[in-house]
C-alpha cells in the first residue's frame, strides 16, 4: 500500500527541486520530508530519489510515481472535503494583491466572518504569480489575481479560474504637467518620460514594459515602490509619472490628476482561482461567490479590452 504521506513528499520534493523546498511547501522539517520519502522507497521496494551534486533528482520511477500521485492526491483532497462535516470551522486562506485587497476582499472577509455562516478566514497581498503557485501548491485556498492584457496569468493545471471584473489603469501624473491638461493620453506622447514603477518582477511592472513594445522603445524607470500610493506621490511631486490600476485607489491626493489612454489598453482581468479539487468546499464557494458579487459591482468603467 503506498502511504499518502509519502507520496506528498514526492510529489513536493518533484515539484520545488529539493528536499529543504519541499520541506517549507509541507510546513516539514528536512528530515521528515527525506523520512516519509524513505519509507515509501521501502514499501515499494524501488530508489525514487538520486543523489546530484548537493541536490536531489527522481528516478524515472520517482518521476512516473509524482506524476501519477498528483492526481491520486488530488482525488483524496475530494474525499477529504467531502468528509469534513462543516468546513466553516477550517480557516479560509486567501491570497490577494493589494489593491483587491482594499478594492475586493476587504468587504468580503467580513460577509464571511458574519452570520450564521461565519468562516474563518485570513489573507495575505502577494503578487499574483506568487498568489496562483500558494493556490498551486496548497498554501492558499483561494487567490484572486489578475493578468494584464499584455502579460497572461496563466492557470496551472488543477487550478480552476472564474471571472470577476475587469480593472484599467490610468496615467497618474502632477497636475502641473504639461499633458494633464489632455483628457485622454496618446500613447506616443508618453515616449521619454520617467516612470515610477512597481518592482522588477512583479506582473504590474511587466505589463508597463510592454505598453510601448510596439513603438519599438521601453519606458524609462527612474523610480520602484511594491506600493501604488507610493507612486502615486511620486508622481504628484513630478518626479515621474505612474500607471496606476483604478481598482482599490484611494482619492488622489491635490495635485495629482489620472488620465486614461487614448486607446485603452492597460486594461487587466480580476479573477479567483482555486484548486479544482476543492471546489466543492462549501466556504470557498461561498467565498468566490461573494467575490463575484463585489467584483461586479466594482465600478472602475473598464471594458473587457480587444485581444
Amino acid at each position: 500500500m503506498i502511504d499518502p504521506g509519502g507520496l506528498r513528499a514526492l510529489v513536493a520534493v518533484g515539484r520545488t527541486g529539493s528536499v529543504a523546498a519541499a520541506s517549507e511547501l509541507l510546513g516539514y522539517t528536512p528530515s521528515a520530508v527525506s523520512q516519509q520519502v524513505k519509507r515509501l522507497e521501502r514499501d515499494l521496494g524501488a530508489p525514487l530519489l538520486e543523489r546530484r551534486g548537493r541536490g536531489v533528482l527522481l528516478t524515472e520511477r520517482g518521476r512516473a510515481l509524482a506524476a501519477e500521485g498528483r492526481s491520486v492526491l488530488d482525488g483524496l483532497e475530494r474525499l477529504e472535503s467531502l468528509a469534513v462535516a462543516d468546513d466553516r470551522a477550517v480557516p479560509l486562506r486567501i491570497a490577494s494583491f493589494s489593491t483587491a485587497t482594499r478594492g475586493l476582499v476587504a468587504g468580503v472577509l467580513g460577509d464571511l466572518a458574519g452570520g450564521d455562516r461565519a468562516t474563518a478566514s485570513t489573507v495575505t497581498s502577494v503578487d499574483p504569480f506568487d498568489a496562483m503557485a500558494m493556490v498551486d501548491d496548497g498554501r492558499a485556498d483561494l487567490a484572486v489575481v489578475h493578468d494584464w492584457n499584455s502579460v497572461p496569468l496563466a492557470a496551472p493545471a488543477g487550478v480552476a479560474v472564474e471571472h470577476l471584473c475587469w480593472d484599467e489603469a490610468d496615467v497618474v501624473l502632477a497636475a502641473g504637467h504639461p499633458l494633464a491638461a489632455t483628457d485622454e493620453l496618446d500613447r506616443h506622447a508618453l515616449v521619454g518620460e520617467a516612470w515610477a514603477s512597481t518592482p522588477r518582477g512583479a506582473i504590474c511592472h511587466e505589463a508597463l514594459q510592454r505598453i510601448f513594445s510596439d513603438l519599438g522603445t521601453v519606458p524609462r524607470i527612474v523610480a520602484e515602490d511594491p506600493d501604488f500610493a507610493s507612486l502615486v506621490v511620486l508622481a504628484r511631486t513630478g518626479v515621474a509619472i505612474a500607471l496606476v490600476p483604478r481598482l482599490g485607489r484611494a482619492p488622489l491626493p491635490d495635485g495629482a490628476v489620472a488620465r486614461p489612454l487614448a486607446d485603452h489598453s492597460q486594461v487587466r482581468q480580476v479573477r479567483v482561482a482555486y484548486r479544482s479539487s476543492r471546489a466543492d468546499r462549501p466556504a470557498l464557494r461561498r467565498a468566490v461567490e461573494l467575490l463575484q458579487a463585489a467584483g461586479a459591482a466594482a465600478t472602475t468603467g473598464a471594458a473587457a479590452p480587444d485581444r
